[in-house]
């Protein structure tokens, strides 16, 4: 249990008000420009600090409506508080995030929804996919007066917030709770165990409704292409992650003793740290790249060593080795050069009864008519696919990071 409590405890009043009261609310702040949902963010500090964190949140919400989520995953110090001017002069950054939590904690612990609904439109709106773009996407419909319906191929509406992200990150089910609170503006329909494919045609949606927008994610995962990957206890990162967050008691989730994960991203970190969390003894990421390259974060990267996990660059997987189970994964050294990356030729063997990959994931299946680039749905401007009435937006979508806080900013 305390090992998978809060790892940033929320800020108290006392607290919120001095972490406030160093933010120099800057005239072109900086901080603005780095957020991809453009929250004011000197605003709701200030008000904030005025004692009034319910305008605070309603100025979160305005742009971010899972900006409690987002206060809790996002990389802010990629983001917003790499950008702050507190950073760059004094190397520690107004707290940002946990001001955010602080601001849309307060308000959603009253039950509190500052949103109404406009005048009915008469317009129907389907939206396939539960997670932020899709959530994001239907509270702002909803919001103008439209009816959506939402599908998703999922048990519980959430996405990523409630399958993919680290358990210590969003404790107490924060992610049902902020799904709860957000569909109270009401207008908003969820078909739970419904799949975009023979059951839910994206023809019979368009014959339906007036629109329909994608925000399915990515469920596919990219494979190893690696003998042995087949071998038993060789599994997907995601699905250790999600049966991680959906078991009612953690310490029941069966975990290897030596654990090797092969990914360089926050996957990754989450799958390694959680697995150090539940008592592996040893926890190894191995990354094909340098860790510059690595779409961890360095903070996210710092978290894992000091939880325990190494991490091992510049090396490639070559094999799984074991008779039935997996017992060994052997790498090569990789070096990068203009052809590409390429094996020295030097390689070893890591100890493992559990391997996670965490490689990317990939669209699953394609939707019929849309054109596909690069494992993604082309869109232009805002989400339109090559389809009319058809949007799409989030991880499923081309251009972008795959971020909860980019996803929300495509969906609204």
């Amino acid at each position: 249990a305390a090992n998978f409590a809060d790892v940033e405890p929320p800020l108290g009043v006392h607290e919120a008000h001095v972490a406030a009261d160093r933010c120099y609310f800057c005239h072109d702040a900086p901080c603005i420009t780095a957020c991809p949902t453009s929250i004011d963010i000197p605003l709701f500090i200030r008000q904030i600090a005025t004692g009034t964190p319910e305008a605070a949140a309603r100025t979160i919400w305005d742009q971010n409506i899972l900006g409690g989520m987002c206060a809790r995953v996002c990389p802010t110090e990629t983001l917003c508080e790499e950008a702050c001017v507190r950073e760059a002069a004094e190397g520690k950054p107004v707290e940002i995030g946990r001001l955010q939590r602080y601001a849309t904690d307060v308000v959603m612990a009253t039950g509190a929804h500052p949103f109404t609904r406009a005048a009915p439109t008469g317009k129907r709106v389907a939206i396939v996919g539960a997670g932020p773009a899709g959530l994001a996407c239907a509270h702002r419909l909803a919001m103008k007066g439209h009816d959506v319906t939402i599908y998703d191929a999922r048990e519980k509406p959430g996405g990523l917030n409630e399958y993919g992200i680290a358990t210590y990150k969003t404790t107490g089910g924060f992610a049902q709770a902020e799904v709860d609170w957000l569909l109270r503006i009401g207008g908003i329909g969820i078909e739970t165990g419904r799949a975009l494919g023979a059951g839910l045609t994206l023809d019979a949606l368009l014959g339906s409704f007036d629109a329909v927008f994608l925000g399915m994610g990515l469920a596919g995962v990219n494979a190893l292409r690696s003998p042995g990957e087949d071998l038993a206890h060789v599994t997907d990162a995601v699905d250790f992650i999600a049966d991680l967050r959906q078991a009612a008691d953690t310490s029941t989730v069966p975990v290897g003793r030596d654990v090797v994960v092969i990914g360089g991203g926050m996957t990754a970190v989450d799958a390694a740290v959680q697995a150090k969390l539940l008592g592996s003894e040893n926890v190894t990421i191995v990354y094909r790249r340098g860790r510059d390259k690595m779409s961890a974060s360095r903070h996210e990267q710092e978290h894992a060593a000091t939880a325990g996990v190494k991490i091992v660059t510049d090396a490639m997987p070559v094999a799984v080795h074991g008779t039935g189970t997996v017992a060994e994964v052997e790498f090569a050294y990789a070096a990068e050069g203009p052809a590409g990356l390429t094996p020295t030729g030097e390689t070893f063997r890591l100890k493992a009864d559990q391997v996670f990959k965490a490689i990317g994931q990939t669209l699953a299946g394609t939707p019929e008519g849309l054109e596909i680039a690069k494992g993604k749905i082309t869109v232009t401007g805002p989400g339109r696919t090559t389809l009319p009435r058809v949007w799409a937006g989030g991880d499923c979508a081309a251009g972008g990071e795959d971020l909860t806080v980019t996803a929300v900013a495509e969906g609204r």
